[in-house]
């Protein structure tokens, strides 16, 4: 039977229509009501208006257990390319009304596709995930397809930024996707990830537990470091994602987007000068001094609710997009623990393999003792910051500020491990280890003798303090380059930024490190 072209258009837009109302209208009231917006609806506040173009919208599964009124167009995954920020992004969305947002042959086909293309074009790929999991109708089809999706977020690694939005539930195998990408972003109440939900947990070990504290965004954001970022709902998460694609490059091939400020690179920043308590046991506030230097104020941190002790982000300076690691005094003295340790290297390595450059505040009295650290790895886990530093090609840039202790301070960022410019506050307090570990360990047999021991104590840990707890020995030998006023901090590390924006290093050739992991 002939038809004309009008008809067959008519069929096509008949066909595309039924296509944006896959899910029953039970399960999209449930969706909203739940406080979560549609598949389609997160996509169209993400992208630019009108930049989105759908890829295979009328794919639907070929699996014979589905009967014909239950093969949705789309089969519950929306695919495709668009802009943010004028900037070409690849994205897959998960339609939670269909099948459950559960994965089977050809949504996983579609995520294929769209993850090839990214890789390709060499832009980034975002992941909104909400979906149960392998679909059980198609048994192991459905597996193998997640094998299809791991294998993939792999081969990109590195090479295209990868985001993954947590939206709903995400369980079982459909964790460890996200879990290889480069940033996870959670929903506060209403996304959950884990490997076997509360029931399962409760069979085997007998725990009983929420779906919130197993898996919530509150759980995996502070206690597991799973999730880099949570916020309170779904439209700032997607904000966040947008915030955080304006610091990255399309590729590993590209430098980080420029972006020119009001804020004078050389501004002086004279109220440095009163951040740091004249007593080195007082704690300060270390992003207050990272949003004084930064531009325009701005820093987006990054792990904010896990690992306290450190605080890593990524900030403008100059124009340039910059990642900072930095200790922070005001969480158990800015001490490196295991958790500290992970969150930096991670971030080390991701800032590394796109091409943006390092700046790292120092403030840090060593490596946290105890029993549990050292049976729990502190020295493997430690040792992973120390091999990302030590790893890092791009421009890196160290600032002591106080503490700079024993072999905390080599592993942070030290000229003795490849820093490409390191500079000292007057503060600067470069020593094995404080005055008062020192002098006991040092002077154990003149206290021993002495007839008045406190006030013996007292004497020397004042004159450790005098000779050894400065910056000035470490720029006689070069460690630093220079001791700075902090009032010149941002003008000299725009400086420096600027001048290693031709920087060209290159590893040993290899199949790849052993990090110790």
């Amino acid at each position: 039977m002939e038809h004309s072209m009008s008809e067959r258009i008519e069929d096509l837009n008949r066909r595309r229509e039924e296509s944006l109302h896959a899910g029953s209208e039970r399960l999209v009231e449930r969706q909203r009501s739940g406080g979560k917006m549609l598949a389609r609806e997160r996509l169209e506040y993400l992208l630019d208006e009108g930049s989105f173009n759908e890829l295979d919208q009328l794919a639907r599964s070929r699996s014979n257990s589905l009967a014909e009124g239950s093969r949705p167009y789309g089969d519950g995954v929306i695919t495709g390319w668009g802009t943010v920020d004028g900037r070409k992004v690849f994205v897959f969305s998960q339609d939670f009304t269909v099948f459950g947002g559960a994965l089977g042959e050809v949504f996983a086909e579609k995520i294929h596709k769209v993850m090839d293309l990214a890789l390709k074009a060499g832009a980034p790929l975002v992941g909104l995930n909400d979906g149960a999991g392998a679909r059980i109708q198609e048994g192991v089809v459905s597996l193998a397809s997640y094998g299809g999706i791991f294998h993939r977020n792999v081969k990109a690694s590195g090479v295209t930024p990868q985001i993954s939005v947590i939206m709903g539930p995400c369980a079982g195998g459909a964790v460890y996707s996200p879990a290889m990408t480069d940033f996870i972003f959670m929903v506060d109440e209403t996304s959950h990830m884990f490997i076997t939900g509360p029931d399962v947990v409760k069979t085997v070990t007998g725990e009983e537990v929420t779906l919130e504290e197993l898996g919530g965004a509150g759980a995996h954001s502070s206690k597991s470091g799973v999730a880099q970022f949570a916020g309170p709902d779904e439209k700032s998460v997607l904000d966040d994602v947008k915030f955080l694609l304006s610091f990255l490059p399309a590729n590993n091939l590209e430098e980080p987007p420029f972006l020119p400020s009001a804020d004078p690179a050389d501004r002086l920043v004279p109220e440095l000068s009163d951040m740091i308590p004249a007593n080195s046991n007082m704690p300060y506030d270390m992003t207050e001094v990272i949003r004084a230097i930064a531009d325009d104020g701005e820093y987006f941190e990054y792990a904010p609710r896990w690992a306290g002790s450190i605080t890593c982000g990524y900030a403008r300076i100059g124009g340039q997009s910059v990642g900072i690691v930095g200790n922070q005094p005001s969480m158990y003295a800015g001490v490196l623990d295991i958790e500290s340790s992970e969150k930096a290297a991670r971030f080390v390595r991701t800032c590394d393999a796109f091409n943006v450059p390092l700046v790292t505040f120092v403030d840090v009295p060593g490596f946290l003792p105890g029993v549990d650290q050292e049976h729990n790895g502190i020295i493997r886990h430690g040792a992973k910051l120390l091999y990302a530093y030590c790893e890092a090609t791009v421009p890196r840039i160290q600032v002591i500020t106080r503490k700079a202790y024993g072999g905390a301070y080599v592993v942070m960022n030290s000229k003795s491990i490849g820093a490409d410019l390191a500079f000292a506050w007057p503060s600067a307090e470069l020593a094995v280890m404080g005055a008062q570990g020192a002098v006991e360990i040092v002077n154990r047999r003149d206290l021993a003798a002495a007839e008045d021991p406190v006030a013996k104590r007292a004497e020397l840990v004042a004159a450790y303090e005098e000779n050894h707890l400065n910056p000035w020995e470490a720029a006689d030998r070069g460690y630093i380059d220079d001791v700075i006023d902090p009032a010149e901090t941002r003008r000299k590390l725009a400086a420096g930024l600027e001048m290693l924006r031709s920087k060209r290093e290159e590893l040993p050739a290899r199949k790849h490190g052993n990090m110790p992991l």
